[in-house]
């Protein structure tokens, strides 16, 4: 069934027949973005050589500028990525331990990143160490405190979420990074679900590192994302691509500047369109982007609350405090088999969208049978989007 239509789902080329509430995947640009992006697209093929051997780096600062205001940072300790798994992997490219070494993780992160750990601590000859985190969540605290348990002398790194990916937590991170720093232990934050969902000021918060996504909740084109590096960790600090900016005798700019700004041809239009998502998605409202945060998670507590009580499910998942644009509910046990591939779709979540025209993720947690839906909000999402999917789990789970 089609739920009624948000006025602000017109800025954005959904389907209406579709109730989309899994914008955490991969997010859902505006077509007033997409068209700034096609008019960028068109001015670089009309002269290759002068938009990217002439033009394109002060756009980049331009982008850089606006998107460093945004998240709280310095424009010079940014770096444009694809995606944030490319800026986890470029960290973890840039470091060094020694045997013996500790690099800490949560059960919760996203398992591209936790890949990549791996990988590298093998690389390395370091030790992976994961900490177990409750779940259900009864607190913050709980969190922190479930970290803070295996930090040992010979932890060097955490490797967190800030939202994780299968949960939906907002971790408390600016606890973690100041309790870290205190034992002289560095973070590593993969903010793919960051930017747009909950505010961010990076250089306050004083991680080593932080990546982020603009594709998703900032509603940028896919492709657009960021890595920020500490001021006084980015001498020697490598992109993934080693190219022209390695030996460039460039003195107005920083070596860091010089090596991500240019790491081969490439189209950079993803990047140039952050501005524009700023102002399109930050002028839907009155209040601006702190608007557009508070109600897209006012949105979701009030769609977890109604589904929990159709559910039966006496108790939240995690506190509100730590619940941004998505959160999760509670399921019935599901099948224990892992689902077919390729995929790996829960049937439960084949059935919503083959049957019901609804998207959105079932995931076994934390291992199956049990499992979860995570609900994600965004402007152009109404309450009866949340009605139309307890209506159709109530029928399929009948």
């Amino acid at each position: 069934m089609s739920a009624p239509l948000s006025a602000h789902k017109t800025h954005w080329g959904l389907d209406p027949q579709v109730v989309f509430l899994n914008h955490g995947s991969f997010g859902a640009c505006p077509k007033a973005v997409l068209q700034h992006q096609s008019e960028l697209r068109a001015r670089l093929e009309a002269e290759p050589v002068r938009f990217l051997g002439r033009e394109v780096e002060p756009l980049l600062d331009e982008a850089r500028a606006a998107l460093a205001a945004f998240v709280g940072a310095h424009s010079d300790d940014l770096a444009f990525v694809p995606n944030a798994t490319t800026g986890v992997n470029t960290v973890l490219r840039n470091l060094r331990f020694q045997p013996g070494d500790e690099l800490l993780t949560t059960d919760n992160e996203y398992n591209a990143s936790k890949n990549a750990l791996d990988v590298a601590a093998a690389e390395l000859g370091v030790k992976v160490v994961v900490a177990k985190l409750p779940w259900p969540v009864p607190s913050p605290e709980s969190v922190v405190d479930a970290v803070m348990a295996l930090v040992t002398p010979r932890t060097r790194l955490l490797l967190v979420d800030h939202i994780t990916s299968q949960t939906a937590l907002v971790m408390p991170l600016a606890e973690l990074v100041r309790r870290l720093r205190e034992r002289g232990v560095e973070t590593l934050v993969d903010g793919a679900h960051g930017p747009g969902m909950v505010p961010l000021a990076l250089q306050e918060l004083g991680a080593a590192y932080y990546t982020g996504n603009c594709h998703k909740w900032l509603c940028a084109p896919k492709g657009a994302a960021f890595l920020y590096v500490r001021r006084d960790l980015q001498p020697g600090f490598k992109p993934l691509v080693v190219s022209h900016g390695h030996n460039s005798p460039r003195a107005d700019r920083s070596r860091f500047r010089l090596e991500f700004d240019w790491t081969g041809t490439h189209d950079p239009t993803p990047f140039l369109c952050i501005p524009t998502a700023i102002r399109v998605v930050g002028g839907l409202v009155p209040g601006g982007w702190p608007e557009v945060m508070e109600s897209n998670r006012e949105k979701v507590l009030a769609a977890r609350r109604r589904l929990n009580a159709r559910l039966g499910n006496a108790v939240p998942l995690c506190p509100e405090s730590m619940v941004g644009s998505m959160a999760c509910v509670a399921l019935p046990d599901g099948f224990p088999e892992r689902p077919e591939p390729p995929l790996y779709l829960d049937p439960l979540h084949v059935r919503l969208f083959e049957e019901h025209h609804i998207e959105i993720p079932v995931t076994a947690w934390p291992r199956a049978p049990r499992r979860h839906l995570r609900l994600s909000a965004q402007l152009y999402n109404t309450p009866a989007d949340y009605e139309a999917l307890g209506e159709a789990l109530e029928a399929l789970l009948r």
